[in-house]
């Protein structure tokens, strides 16, 4: 087993009523831990109060050195392309090139998709067709948008960061072996990502592409068995409105040792990178903790910041 990649969701929402996070000190006290990348979700309404992605993740390339930087996942069809690009572009040149692009195409709030006049059917049509464009876009060449827009040469340019696609579609699926470097899943146990590396492995292999890698979010509390529960159930109710119950099983909670095992298992059944989604209020000791679970994961630590 290849050991994984771990990244954390820093804490942009606020699905239990406390405001808004102090996300720049979420970001050093991440990179102390030793996590590999921070990453960030993008909506602009939703359930839950929340901070728009690319202020975010500046915000964490302001005060960090080494982790990468995530779009966990960047709603690409909710901007026009140009200034989706110009973002992009702007965060990688500012950040020495750790951008990590995760792109999705969402749906959960059509309120969201009616305020930016988008139509809501289009999200997936519009996605694919940014994306075939996208290295170009980010190479700061003249792009002409299939069915939409010229865009003139976007300059300064980081050039294409790691694309990630998320989704548990199986237009979502498709999308990764088209375009993908990663598939980022969610709510997934070990015979979904399986099934889904499987074909992923297909379509990727009828498409002449490499396989894209396997990532996956996770929601997670470690601590004590009742209270992780009861923080969990909480976290996600309120930042999804779904019963707990529905989506339990793809959590990971308890102990710390019982927070790596569940991981490690999920690790030997195919996931590459872990996005880690602390469910609980007292997201800083969730860190310190997740600092633990890499230790149990890697013998050797956690790697030292720079």
């Amino acid at each position: 087993m290849v050991t994984p990649q771990i990244g954390v969701m820093l804490p942009i929402s606020d699905p239990v009523g406390r405001g808004t996070a102090d996300i720049a000190a979420a970001a050093r006290h991440l990179e102390t831990v030793g996590v590999d990348a921070v990453w960030a979700g993008d909506h602009l309404a939703f359930h839950t109060p929340i901070v728009e992605s690319s202020i975010v993740l500046a915000t964490a390339a302001a005060v960090t050195t080494r982790v990468r930087l995530g779009f966990g996942v960047l709603l690409l069809a909710l901007r026009p392309p140009a200034w989706a690009a110009k973002q992009i572009s702007s965060l990688q040149a500012v950040s020495g090139d750790r951008v990590v692009l995760g792109i999705g195409v969402g749906g959960e709030n059509p309120a969201e998709w009616a305020a930016a006049g988008v139509p809501l059917h289009r999200r997936g049509a519009r996605t694919d067709a940014v994306l075939s464009v996208l290295p170009e876009l980010l190479s700061g060449a003249p792009v002409q948008i299939p069915d939409g827009e010229r865009v003139p040469a976007l300059l300064p340019c980081g050039g294409m960061p790691p694309l990630w696609v998320g989704g548990r579609s199986d237009d979502a699926v498709r999308r990764a072996a088209r375009f993908g470097d990663g598939w980022l899943g969610m709510w997934a146990d070990e015979g979904r990502l399986a099934r889904t590396a499987e074909r992923l492995g297909r379509l990727a292999e009828e498409a002449g592409r490499a396989r894209p890698r396997t990532g996956l979010v996770v929601f997670v509390h470690i601590g004590d068995e009742h209270e992780s529960r009861a923080e969990a159930e909480s976290f996600v109710s309120g930042q999804y409105r779904i019963p707990y119950e529905k989506v339990e099983r793809y959590a990971a909670t308890g102990s710390v040792d019982e927070v790596a095992e569940r991981l490690a298992g999920l690790a030997a059944a195919g996931v590459d990178e872990f996005l880690l989604f602390p469910a609980a209020v007292d997201h800083r000791r969730q860190y310190d903790l997740i600092g633990e679970v890499m230790h149990r994961l890697r013998p050797g630590g956690p790697p030292t910041p720079d």
